[in-house]
């Protein structure tokens, strides 16, 4: 198995012994970028392609590398490494940006509304992690795992355990939902290995050393310095920072305790510079031995506690945890503007069920107050962060300002109450916060779509996209190609109508949406549907209002169609109509 496995790594971006596949005239070797096979494994200096296979290709290489004692291995595990904490990695452990090919995107293209962070790929991750954690015993692999688990895995299932997400997006507007099952199974049963496994991933021995690499109430055997040994916590983790770590040997033996030293304590959120905090840490860390303060070093993220260790020995861990605000390295262009609030290892996001029913309208100003309260009664007993705001909203034609309570929950909580607005990521000013328009005459229709039409409520709910590509509250027609389709708004009274605004979707470069080829404006008289006498050109712009302009007709229902381009699909932000 071991020579397979080894087989299986280098036969990476290698043509030798390959039988050509694919259609006729378009026979290939490689299979690519997707399947991590551009290139030989040794050579791989990036992640790229399907995140989920590129996880558990890395996990493996790692398993190879560490029976084998393969060097090359190693070098290029290092750099992809480093590539995906430093450049690719999302602040909730989530792992994959694009959508289209359920993985890796550029370097530090890190998109909100649309993040994959597929559940599957932030398990294989931390899997991936969890060797090099075995490999190379630092701490900072166990700092990636942690925060995959609290945030990026526990996301991906309800807090009922029966439904759950394929992918976990950062922001949300309404359109995410768990759900109990998918076509493509992958996630749940995956869900219920990696949290029935967690306990395996605690500690870590050698014959002179243990570690301690993970926090939570319960107890550990394994053998060290020549006994077997028992390891019982004592905590409230991740809700306290207080960790009382028993040592119990089967007789007196020599050994080093190893424990971790979260890097959150350490004010520092990942292992590189993608995330930072915005202020310095309010105190530190702090170790106790039998009831007594020590004074102890940290070597890769441990703290070391040598002795000769009996039955009721014990270590008491201190690690403040204050509100902290995160924000992302400036190449981030989805953060700037922006911070996201975490407490210990826990990243928090705004849920609308807590905030009044929306939260993209939020400003949280730099230096507001925000203080933790514990809610036995919210979500199977959490603590919550509390502050103040500022909401912008539109009243008379006006943008306002309010004050306004906020309450954020932690992250893997969402999406346990409803569908509504979510985001990890809050404006830090106004010009990064979404207004909360007051309804206009598009927003008090019923809508209807051709068949196929993904979340076409999607097309009237008042926000102004970013771009054609941006990611956020959109409706489409894919896989549907080259089709005619439509929406309808449907009046209660009949309206009279001048004027047509559409704002088209289109993702060029990641997905199969594309401005249409044409599109026309119809209007409902009895049971027909006539166009409408335009006074100018249908527009198809990208990154733009396609506005036109008609001879007033009154009716009780107006028609948008499109005929889409040959070969791609289409979609639409926003139809307004005056």
């Amino acid at each position: 198995y071991l020579e397979l496995a080894n087989y299986f790594i280098d036969a990476r971006g290698k043509t030798e012994d390959r039988i050509p596949y694919g259609r006729e005239g378009r026979e290939q070797l490689l299979y690519g970028e997707y399947a991590q096979d551009d290139k030989p494994f040794v050579e791989q200096t990036e992640a790229v392609g399907h995140a989920v296979r590129a996880g558990y290709l890395y996990a493996g290489a790692a398993d190879v590398a560490a029976l084998t004692g393969n060097q090359a291995y190693l070098a290029a595990l290092d750099k992809i490494w480093a590539d995906v904490v430093g450049t690719k990695l999302y602040i909730t452990g989530g792992i994959g940006a694009a959508g289209a090919w359920e993985g890796y995107g550029p370097a530090y293209r890190l998109p909100n509304a649309s993040a994959y962070a597929e559940t599957c790929a932030n398990i294989a991750t931390f899997l991936w992690n969890s060797r090099m954690l075995r490999l190379e015993l630092d701490g900072k692999y166990a700092d990636v795992m942690e925060r995959i688990l609290y945030n990026g895995v526990l996301s991906g299932i309800s807090l009922s355990g029966d439904r759950f997400f394929y992918p976990n997006p950062l922001t949300s507007y309404g359109q995410h939902e768990r759900v109990p099952w998918f076509s493509c199974a992958c996630c749940p049963p995956n869900v219920a290995r990696i949290l029935t496994s967690v306990p395996g991933y605690f500690y870590a021995a050698s014959n002179d050393k243990v570690y301690v690499n993970l926090f939570a109430q319960g107890a550990g055997k394994l053998k060290a310095g020549g006994t077997d040994l028992e390891i019982v916590q004592t905590t409230e983790y991740p809700w306290k920072g207080d960790v009382r770590i028993e040592v119990k040997p089967g007789k007196a033996a020599d050994f080093t305790l190893c424990v971790r030293i979260p890097g959150w304590a350490m004010n520092r959120p990942v292992p590189s510079d993608l995330y930072t905090y915005t202020e310095e840490a309010v105190g530190a860390p702090a170790l106790k031995l039998n009831g007594e303060p020590v004074e102890f070093k940290v070597e890769k993220g441990y703290a070391l506690v040598s002795r000769t260790w009996k039955a009721g020995d014990f270590v008491e861990l201190s690690l403040p945890m204050p509100v902290r605000r995160v924000a992302a390295n400036e190449a981030v262009e989805a953060d700037r503007g922006r911070v996201a609030v975490e407490r210990g290892p826990l990243v928090y996001c705004a849920e609308w069920p807590d905030n009044d029913g929306r939260v993209s309208n939020l400003v949280l100003a730099d230096g507001s107050l925000l203080v933790a309260e514990t809610r036995s009664d919210l979500l199977n007993g959490v603590v919550v962060i509390k502050g103040e705001a500022e909401a912008l909203s539109e009243k008379g034609g006006k943008v306002i300002t309010e004050k306004k309570a906020v309450t954020l929950i932690p992250y893997y909580a969402w999406a346990n109450r409803g569908k509504g607005e979510m985001t990890v990521w809050l404006a830090r000013d106004a010009s990064k916060a979404r207004i909360a328009r007051e309804p206009g005459l598009s927003a008090k229709v019923k809508v209807t779509a051709s068949e196929g039409a993904v979340n076409p409520r999607r097309i009237n709910d008042q926000f102004e996209p970013e771009g054609s590509d941006d990611a956020a509250g959109y409706m489409h027609w894919w896989p549907k190609k080259a089709t005619s389709e439509w929406i309808d708004y449907t009046f209660e009274t009949p309206v009279r109508v001048s004027e047509a605004s559409v704002y088209w979707f289109d993702d060029t470069g990641g997905g199969g949406c594309r401005v249409p080829a044409s599109w026309r404006i119809l209007y409902k008289t009895g049971e027909d549907w006539l166009p409408v006498k335009a006074a100018g050109e249908y527009g198809v712009a990208k990154d733009a209002w396609n506005t036109v302009k008609f001879a007033p007709v009154k009716t009780t229902a107006l028609r948008l169609e499109v005929q889409m381009q040959k070969d791609w699909s289409a979609g639409v932000h926003e139809w307004k109509i005056k």
